[in-house]
């Protein structure tokens, strides 16, 4: 079977955030079902590099916002097709903003673009490569399986995936003749949403099967509290709307190889932590001697991951002997607020704003605990990460983190099947009120160490996830 991806990142080319890890990872996963995977791609800048070692294999003239090449290449291990549009992709910026941080005010015509050029390669093939099924991924692909039933053809069909429903697409009713779009389908059944076109709702519309990071957002999201304004079309589709949980590249996050930690380690050799520990201090400027646990957030700094709440409960980790290291960027008043708890709990907080790939790995490598107190999070990935690496996840209670974390209960304590925590209070208090837990836990090294060796034992690789999908593709093309 032949599937086309289609989104606009994939690790390791282009990110910003865990879209790209999917992208990346998913269909190595799934070559061991079978399938044969193309992923198609801007090119961006950062990609541009690799037109050169490619073949050109379409060219169209009349793409949304003009000219477009596709250029096929493989590149770490995946067969690319990057969509070469200068006019459109090759800009500073990150891919969906401008060095201001402002949305590009073409992003219309630039992801118009990409799903009209996936659209094409799902109905002709690309050198006698013919998909069975194409796969678009968030709002920046949802046009793609418009494209396809606005040709007319029965095939092939089409499976979108939402990754986080927060972010729609949404530009006003003057861009669908830019777009190619037909006029009489602006309507609340196709594409018109609140007045505007919807990039994700119009391929929730249309697409033949849509699918979700993990089971308990696929719930989530059919109600008001999770569905942003989509809910109602969710349910109207909810037939054809699954779950199917994330993994990640089990490879790439090996804490007994992992190139970017002080020392490697595994489940029977914990105490190698401690290296990475002092790695950690030493980029933040942390105390190397304090001996309370050491927490870690990586995040973008946002409200919906609730990291204001945890602002506010920062001096209730540093009262009862624990560390703080946090990496991620986003909302100004966020980053203001840990860099200030960075200075006025010297030696206890530590902050890093920005991205670093490398740290990242080194703070679950070193630290005893990862915090991720999130609102609502359609799947995560960070607690994989942190079980892989026996950081012990501390979790609101949504989403797939609802779904991957086993609260450390009585029960799960009993059974020594406990790896992690989870809460459902967001607020400072509710937070304070599980990491009392955690230190209460962490104060028993023994069953600390079991809570790591379980957590270490836990599947978080893509071999169930990739044999759902193909499930998936198989009964779409029956």
């Amino acid at each position: 079977m032949k599937v086309l991806m289609v989104a606009s990142e994939c690790t390791p080319f282009i990110k910003t955030g865990g879209l790209a890890d999917v992208v990346g990872a998913l269909p190595a996963a799934l070559s061991g079902q079978g399938i044969e995977c193309r992923i198609l791609l801007p090119a961006y800048p950062s990609l541009q590099p690799l037109l050169s070692d490619g073949n050109q294999v379409a060219q169209f003239d009349d793409l949304p916002g003009g000219y477009g090449q596709l250029v096929l290449v493989s590149s770490q291990g995946l067969d690319l097709l990057l969509l070469d549009a200068p006019q459109l992709f090759d800009r500073p910026g990150l891919p969906y903003t401008d060095p201001n941080g402002a949305d590009w005010p073409d992003n219309h015509l630039r992801f118009g673009a990409l799903a009209q050029a996936a659209a094409r390669v799902g109905l002709d093939g690309v050198e006698g490569w013919i998909p069975d099924i194409v796969h678009a991924h968030d709002w920046q692909a949802s046009l793609t399986p418009v494209y396809l039933k606005q040709s007319g053809q029965a095939v092939p069909k089409s499976v979108l995936t939402i990754h986080n429903i927060a972010f729609q697409g949404r530009f006003g009713p003057h861009v669908l003749s830019e777009l190619g779009l037909r006029g009489d389908w602006f309507h609340p059944e196709a594409l018109e949403f609140h007045g505007d076109l919807g990039f994700l709702k119009s391929g929730l519309m249309f697409a033949d099967r849509i699918s979700t990071v993990s089971p308990t957002y696929a719930r989530e999201i059919l109600t008001p509290h999770y569905g942003m304004g989509l809910e109602g079309v969710l349910k109207s589709r909810e037939s054809i709307l699954s779950g199917i949980l994330n993994g990640i590249d089990t490879g790439t996050w090996d804490p007994s190889s992992d190139p970017a930690l002080n020392r490697g380690y595994n489940a029977r050799s914990l105490g190698r932590k401690a290296d990475n520990r002092a790695g950690i201090a030493e980029r933040t400027g942390l105390d190397p001697e304090a001996n309370g646990p050491l927490f870690c957030v990586i995040s973008r700094l946002t409200e919906q991951k609730g990291l204001d709440a945890l602002a506010d409960a920062v001096p209730h980790i540093v009262n009862r002997g624990g560390q703080l290291a946090v990496l991620g960027s986003g909302q100004a008043g966020l980053e203001q607020a840990f860099v200030d708890a960075s200075q006025r709990f010297a030696g206890a907080v530590g902050a890093v704003i920005g991205y670093d790939e490398a740290f990242a790995h080194l703070l679950q490598g070193g630290s005893d605990a990862i915090l991720i107190p999130s609102r609502f999070e359609p799947c995560g990935l960070t607690q994989l990460y942190g079980l892989r690496y026996g950081t012990l996840p501390v979790v609101a209670r949504t989403g797939g983190l609802a779904d991957t974390v086993i609260d450390a209960n009585v029960a799960a304590l009993n059974e020594e099947c406990a790896t992690g925590f989870v809460f459902d209070d967001v607020s400072s208090s509710g937070i304070e009120a599980v990491l009392d837990r955690v230190f209460d836990r962490f104060a028993d090294k023994k069953r600390w160490q079991m809570m790591q060796r379980a957590a270490m034992r836990q599947h978080v690789g893509w071999d169930q996830s990739a044999l759902e999908y193909a499930q998936m593709y198989q009964g779409l093309s029956e």
